[in-house]
């Protein structure tokens, strides 16, 4: 979805398929883009509409980074599309990005004019929410499911901490174990997981089921880009999390979910 100055976008299509968009705010001098993305498909949305408001003082907020997770090629047939997004993005010469809690320090080093918003007031909301059922901070873990997050998130949380070590079968992607570091933080205790973004959730679904060789308590998940995949994983279905917290779920929760998704 996409927003101008607060407004969603009019735009339809054509009988052949095409774009028709509706700006109706031409007379403003600053104007932000807010893309809450979707799909793919919406940056060509974006390069029009910047061209439409060429001369226009214009910011992109942009909360979710399109493939932040592509921030490495390891084989020669691997394309490095986060790279080429952001060059189509800084081609576009927006005054400002603005973007939420990215996947690594790649993606903002390769945009021009970026500003960083942190997940830390995010984090804050959901561990109080799980202090309110936990009811002891003292009986509250967190759990960071690689050394990636715990670097990013660990002075936000002020918790007792341990962290996974995944293995990956890096042909087809998929996670072959996980190993729990630093154990005893965690025993017997409820546990938030925390981290970036989630799409099937496979990593919180082996994450939880590590936990759970330590711990009978509950266990809750924070992410801050929760895509919609997450709802054809294994890890709702589990049972394994009690609540999942997102600051930015990138589709609109189903009311079946709304009860363990919570946007925060």
């Amino acid at each position: 979805m996409i927003l101008i100055n607060g407004d969603k976008l009019q735009q339809d299509h054509f009988p052949d398929k095409t774009l028709n968009i509706k700006v109706y705010e031409n007379h403003k001098t600053c104007v932000d883009i807010q893309w809450n993305y979707e799909n793919d498909a919406e940056l060509f949305t974006i390069i029009c509409l910047r061209k439409h408001l060429e001369g226009k003082i214009v910011t992109l907020t942009m909360p979710y980074l399109p493939h932040a997770r592509m921030d490495r090629v390891k084989r020669h047939e691997d394309v490095f599309t986060l790279k080429y997004f952001c060059e189509t993005i800084n081609s576009l010469n927006f005054k400002k990005v603005i973007i939420l809690d990215p996947h690594s320090n790649v993606g903002p080093a390769l945009l021009d004019r970026v500003e960083i918003r942190s997940a830390e007031s995010a984090i804050s909301s959901a561990i109080g929410d799980v202090l309110w059922d936990v009811g002891k901070e003292e009986e509250l873990a967190v759990f960071y499911p690689d050394e990636g997050a715990m670097k990013r998130y660990s002075d936000f949380a002020q918790l007792p901490y341990g962290f996974g070590v995944k293995k990956r079968d890096w042909t087809t992607g998929k996670i072959q174990n996980l190993e729990v570091i630093n154990a005893p933080a965690i025993r017997d205790k409820a546990v938030l997981i925390i981290d970036d973004i989630c799409s099937r959730g496979g990593t919180f679904y082996y994450s939880a089921k590590a936990i759970k060789e330590y711990t009978d308590k509950d266990i809750y998940l924070y992410i801050t880009h929760c895509e919609e995949t997450i709802l054809e994983g294994d890890l709702i279905k589990s049972g394994l999390i009690k609540k999942i917290y997102t600051a930015n779920p990138l589709f609109e929760i189903p009311t079946e979910y709304q009860d363990i998704i919570i946007e925060i």
